[in-house]
């Protein structure tokens, strides 16, 4: 004779309910492993970027050195894998002396960690032919240098500021990372991303002209100058003129 038990069987697994509660448990788990993830990417990718404008600085310089002059800007809106992509403007007068930097010429990286080329100015007369003799400004130029298409008496017409005051000025060429959001910013296919959303310091480095912002991150639209994420280096005209002058370019 089969004993049957007179209690039912307890059903095995897992209610809605609690299959609920599991879900939502992993869910809180795996977004407390994501933010920290986000923020180490985040940094190394701000970590990378500064380290190549570092190199930049110092690839200016030994083009200068073998060259006597910067590097013209390259046309921004060339799309990669196009003739002339990356390559150095014929010229730098009038709007040519904003552009990108000319990544073909120069044998470094065209983009940043996020994928966006360095915009890049330099001052006209530190970028002509060496013949040109276009030492001015100041009119007190005197000095016509023969290995090189700048003087000592030379003065940049770049100003960097902190988005209130001065913190360089005279200076010969800057360069540009438009950071994560990435306003205003060339793209791989010669395309310029919108400045929608953008503070008035992040604006100033997509304008064009000779005056960059240069001041440290914060997220926060109400901060003055708007939230700001751009990465700016520069080349001191003290540091070139030091090399050029080691190197025998100057005077």
């Amino acid at each position: 004779m089969t004993a049957y038990s007179k209690f039912p069987e307890r059903a095995t697994g897992f209610s809605l309910i609690e299959l609920g509660i599991v879900l939502f448990i992993l869910t809180l788990m795996l977004a407390s492993f994501l933010a920290p993830l986000a923020t180490q990417v985040d940094q190394r990718n701000i970590s990378d970027t500064q380290k190549s404008l570092n190199d930049f600085k110092e690839t200016l310089i030994g083009f200068a050195l073998a060259n006597g002059r910067l590097p013209c800007p390259a046309d921004p809106t060339i799309a990669t894998g196009l003739p002339n992509a990356g390559v150095e403007r014929a010229t730098c007068t009038g709007a040519n002396v904003n552009g990108v930097l000319p990544w073909t010429t120069l044998g470094v990286s065209e983009t940043d960690a996020w994928g966006r080329r360095y915009t890049y100015r330099v001052t006209a007369s530190f970028a002509d032919a060496i013949a040109a003799n276009t030492v001015t400004p100041p009119v007190t130029c005197t000095d016509t240098p023969t290995q090189s298409s700048f003087a000592l008496c030379s003065q940049g017409d770049i100003t960097i500021t902190d988005g209130s005051s001065n913190i360089a000025t005279n200076i010969p060429a800057v360069v540009v990372s438009h950071g994560k959001n990435g306003y205003g910013a060339y793209t791989s296919l010669g395309t310029q991303l919108s400045t929608a959303g953008a503070g008035p310091d992040e604006l100033e480095n997509t304008n064009a002209n000779a005056t960059f912002v240069s001041r440290l991150y914060t997220d926060n639209p109400a901060a003055a100058g708007g939230a700001f994420d751009d990465i700016v280096v520069w080349v001191s005209p003290n540091f070139l003129f030091n090399r050029m002058v080691a190197a025998g370019k100057l005077p």
